[in-house]
């Protein structure tokens, strides 16, 4: 559409040419002969530029024909307009080819069209004996021109790159929105393994002694009893399914309420004895930080009610300078082989490795294995330095 207004705002202005030569015609029969000449060629070197300019066919040619037509309007322009009075208008086109190429082709072509299109001014104002309004003026024009048509070009160099860097922005704010989803579907998928496998490996435990009692002890009582318990725990474990999709919506409570949660469920579910404390100044962790630690402990209590039921275990959480350590330790049953644990989880899924791969998205450390006879799992979380105790 603008190419088109373009192209009828040059057909008004090559009209406009021609009837200012015939109000004020030069003077000199051979001064008539190269303007009408000049104007000829004007009109066919404007219908050669419109082709290539507006034709789809055209376009593979523009890059090569396009200088030569618009050197050819320069020259020509040029020259006839040196024959003066009405006729001189015509080097308005000399300087709209001198626009048009310096912001449409390259530096050198700019310059050589613009050179031919002064020097045809030069040789008709001298062969015709004009004066130095047109030997000096006219080529003020043409330059002028070239300098508008580069500083266009510029303009429209950095109009597309900026385009084309708005366009690389909107494909990477969408890669970016993929990523997020398919983060926060992780995120999602983790979190209701860990509660999953955690109420699934406790209810495990309970069906497992429930049988136990039915085929040793024959204590049908007893064995009703202990699934009366897992069935509490298995409506537990949907509370808590219920509880981590809305604390991935929301802000957790601070870590040692979560973990002294935790404690007091296993010591009421198991019988055990669960001592919990906490050393240094409590700081604030992101939700996510809470999260993993938290699912760390459960973790490594479930693990505990499995391989060494009965035995007391101990919760400690340290805020230390810089980093926050949490600490499960528990007794080994005598003559168990202290070999690694925690690599699969009590439903055979991931356990404390899916534990250790958690904390290693957040920078931190896992270690699980024997000392003497206790067996101890710690986790490390680095600190904010805005939390920094």
């Amino acid at each position: 559409m603008l190419r088109s207004v373009v192209w009828l705002a040059r057909a008004a202005g090559f009209a406009l040419v021609g009837l200012l030569a015939l109000v004020g015609p030069p003077k000199g029969s051979a001064s008539v002969a190269v303007l009408i000449a000049g104007y000829g060629l004007l009109g066919a070197g404007l219908a050669a530029w419109a082709v290539v300019d507006l034709h789809p066919a055209a376009a593979r040619y523009r890059p090569t024909a396009l200088p030569v037509i618009l050197g050819m309007i320069a020259v020509v322009a040029g020259f006839a307009s040196a024959v003066g009075g009405g006729g001189a208008a015509i080097v308005a086109f000399a300087a709209a080819a001198t626009l048009s190429v310096g912001g449409d082709i390259g530096f050198t072509a700019s310059l050589a069209v613009t050179a031919a299109g002064i020097l045809a001014i030069e040789v008709g104002g001298v062969v015709f004996d004009e004066g130095y309004g047109t030997l000096l003026g006219f080529p003020m024009l043409l330059v002028v021109g070239l300098l508008v048509g580069r500083n266009r070009g510029a303009y429209q160099v950095q109009a597309r790159q900026s385009a084309a860097l708005l366009a690389q922005y909107e494909r990477l704010q969408e890669q970016q929105r993929r990523a997020d989803v398919l983060d926060e579907r992780t995120r999602i998928a983790r979190e209701i393994h860990d509660v999953l496998a955690h109420s699934l490996g406790a209810l495990g435990i309970q069906i497992q002694a429930a049988r136990a009692v039915l085929e040793d002890q024959r204590d049908v009582e007893r064995a009703i009893e202990v699934l009366t318990t897992a069935q509490r725990m298995a409506s537990d474990g949907l509370v808590e399914t219920r509880r981590a999709v809305h604390a991935l919506r929301v802000d957790t409570l601070p870590l040692n309420e979560e973990l002294a949660r935790a404690v007091d469920t296993y010591r009421r579910r198991y019988g055990v004895a669960v001592a919990f404390a906490t050393g240094g100044t409590p700081a604030p962790l992101p939700p996510e930080a809470t999260v993993a630690l938290l699912r760390t402990a459960q973790e490594a209590l479930i693990n505990a009610a499995k391989h060494a039921h009965g035995h007391p275990v101990e919760v400690r959480l340290d805020f230390e300078a810089g980093q926050v350590r949490l600490s499960v330790v528990n007794g080994l049953p005598e003559g168990r082989a202290a070999g690694p644990r925690g690599a699969g989880g009590v439903d055979g899924g991931y356990g404390l490795t899916g534990m250790r791969e958690r904390l290693l998205l957040l920078h931190g450390t896992l270690a699980a294995g024997p000392d003497d006879t206790r067996w101890t799992v710690t986790a490390r979380l680095p600190l904010a330095k805005d939390a920094a105790p």
